[in-house]
């Protein structure tokens, strides 16, 4: 599968091998680790008219949409094929839409251990940074030391953000702890 962020610029992607009896909310899990997102925030998949997610009681979201529920439904219900798209959702205030392009579906290899980030670019836009406007909106501020968010940008992301950042061996070193 190739995961890339959608609306950012140059675009933040992941190449990753999965097996197809995960289900969604491991699969969540996987993206979370290999994005460099945190998980606190709510999540779902979109597939065409059906919603993969954990419904909050409080909300009435999913009432013209065919709801499964994460934690039960696994990939392989969908039967997914070569160029099947589909859209996952982080964090509903800052609204991060990734394409999900399932590129190819294979056999698994024996010694292979999966997941398995295998390729990528580019560093994940720190969390609760306000979307891809706000994380526009802050690559600038920390890139200019005149601007007026300058030094509390710098403070907030902990003194440095590198967003050409990319360590492929460091999420698949994360991956070992999916189960």
């Amino acid at each position: 599968m190739k995961i890339t962020l959608k609306d950012i610029k140059p675009p933040v992607w992941r190449r990753i091998l999965v097996k197809d009896d995960i289900t969604f909310y491991k699969l969540n899990t996987i993206i979370q680790y290999v994005m460099g997102w945190s998980g606190y925030h709510l999540y779902e998949f979109r597939i065409g008219d059906m919603v993969i997610g954990e419904k909050d009681d409080g909300w009435d979201l999913y009432d013209d949409y065919e709801f499964k529920n994460a934690k039960r439904f696994k990939l392989s219900n969908m039967n997914f094929e070569p160029k099947d798209k589909f859209l996952y959702i982080y964090d509903f205030g800052d609204n991060w839409e990734h394409s999900i392009l399932v590129e190819k579906v294979l056999e698994p290899q024996e010694g292979i251990r999966y997941p398995l980030c295998i390729a990528g670019k580019r560093n994940c836009p720190p969390e609760d940074v306000g979307g891809p406007w706000g994380y526009q909106n802050f690559l600038e501020a920390i890139k200019n030391p005149r601007h007026p968010e300058h030094k509390l940008m710098l403070q907030w992301i902990g003194g440095s953000f590198d967003p050409e950042e990319f360590n492929i061996d460091k999420i698949n070193q994360i991956l070992k702890t999916v189960r």
